[in-house]
């Protein structure tokens, strides 16, 4: 029985490949080989790569009320707030603030100044009681006084006995009278001080009263000047409606100034050091790929800080844009390369083809095979490494380990040789340095946060 042509149409293709397998010669695949790389000379830049954040240079603050915690208020709710990106003209409307907490403590001062006003009449009313009745026993003493004059003044014909009484009680209704006025006087005294302390009380609410109604009238945010409206970020992501304000810093959003921009950075510790203020950048923007900008460092940290989704210390760095374009807007995320250092030109290698033992050395092609040549290393950039010593233009290594790399032999340098190269290398990069620094003396250090009045801000990635 003949088989299925379907089998035979699968079948022959797999055994095909079979007999393929089973019957080709070893040394027919394609070798792997050494990946051999030469030596040249040429410039090197090293720069440093980070992610930004594109901001101008300068931006008019919109602000809340100020002065919420004079009045025990030290959070407040953005109720509705204009899209971001919306272009607004001087005295035209923000965002509008929630008033129930404000609204709550001004009923609870109206309340309180009522509650004085009536304090102040029942305290009037009971000082006129008071008084006219002091007044009455005043003027019925006065009487008394002058009926025990009379009667001294008859007695003066009776016995001695009944003159000394009238004497007596003649000095006892003077005295009586005496501490009368002296209680009238003080009473009055009294009274005048605790409606005086009413009063205070009664302006003192009159005060609050007068400056809630203030900030109630500041709850509806309108620009203080024309521009585009862009959302203040924090901790939080960006305040927009039902974020929370803060007492201390009631930035409710910002109209920046796109005429200069700038792009804040934070660079990581280990590389900070090299950072210095007039090195230059390159600016890409994430939003258009192959759109390129440069720029200039005119501002370092001094002081490192922790940020989130970085796992080190690191130092905010900002970079001016030189040219500013229409696409250009705030909050855009930028990638950074700031040119660190500028070698004219050297010897230099891949970085990978650099082996790392003791001693930093290559595997160098000679006429007998590969040899392990020892080098001096210099500056590098993610590609390339230049080379002070160990390596001429044109010398052929491999990137890769040879075979039986141990067999091979190690060719030293001079230790002179090696130290008047590492000395040489040391020089030259001082040299550029010097020159760096004497860039970065003639640059103003700007510092942005104060100037654009940023306590709180955060950029974050």
């Amino acid at each position: 029985m003949k088989p299925p042509r379907q089998l035979l149409l699968i079948g022959l293709p797999i055994v095909a490949i079979v007999a393929f397998f089973i019957f080709r010669k070893p040394g027919s695949s394609i070798p792997s080989g050494d990946l051999i790389v030469k030596a040249s000379e040429a410039p090197l830049s090293v720069s440093i790569h980070a992610p930004g954040e594109l901001q101008a240079k300068r931006s008019e603050k919109i602000k809340g009320p100020e002065g919420l915690r004079t009045v025990n208020i030290y959070q407040i709710t953005i109720q509705s707030l204009v899209p971001e990106g919306t272009v607004v003209q001087q005295g035209q409307f923000i965002a509008s603030l929630d008033r129930t907490e404000l609204d709550g403590k001004i009923k609870e001062s109206q309340t309180e100044i009522e509650k004085i006003v009536t304090q102040l009449d029942q305290a009037k009313i009971d000082t006129a009681i008071e008084m006219r009745g002091l007044r009455d026993e005043f003027v019925n003493v006065t009487f008394s006084m002058k009926e025990k004059q009379l009667s001294l003044e008859l007695s003066k014909y009776e016995p001695q006995a009944i003159i000394q009484q009238s004497q007596l009680d003649l000095e006892r209704t003077q005295r009586e009278l005496n501490q009368l006025a002296s209680k009238l006087k003080l009473t009055k005294e009294k009274s005048v001080a605790k409606i005086e302390e009413i009063n205070a009380s009664y302006r003192q609410q009159e005060f609050k009263l007068n400056r809630l109604l203030e900030l109630q009238s500041q709850m509806t945010v309108t620009a203080p000047k024309g521009g585009m409206v862009i959302y203040v970020r924090d901790w939080n992501g960006k305040r927009g409606p039902g974020s929370q304000v803060s007492s201390w810093d009631p930035v409710i959003a910002e109209l920046p100034d796109l005429s200069e921009m700038i792009t804040k950075a934070y660079i990581n510790e280990v590389d900070i050091s090299q950072v210095m203020l007039g090195q230059k950048a390159k600016i890409s923007l994430d939003a258009f790929p192959g759109k390129e900008f440069t720029g200039v460092v005119i501002s370092k940290a001094n002081i490192g800080e922790q940020v989130r989704n970085f796992d080190t210390k690191v130092f905010e760095v900002i970079i001016q844009l030189n040219s500013i374009d229409s696409l250009l807007r705030p909050a855009m995320t930028t990638g950074l390369d700031i040119l660190v250092d500028s070698i004219p030109g050297c010897v230099q290698v891949p970085l990978e083809s650099i082996q790392t033992d003791s001693i930093s050395f290559v595997y160098m092609k000679s006429k007998s095979g590969f040899v392990k040549q020892e080098v001096v290393t210099g500056p590098s950039n993610d590609l390339n490494i230049c080379i002070g010593a160990g390596l001429k233009t044109g010398d052929e290594l491999s990137i890769n380990a040879p075979a039986n790399p141990e067999k091979l032999s190690f060719i030293y340098l001079d230790p002179a040789d090696k130290a008047a190269a590492t000395a040489k290398l040391e020089k030259e990069k001082a040299d550029r340095m010097k020159i760096q620094q004497d860039v970065a003396k003639t640059i103003k250090a700007e510092n942005l946060a104060e100037e654009n009045g940023e306590g709180g801000m955060f950029i974050i990635f």
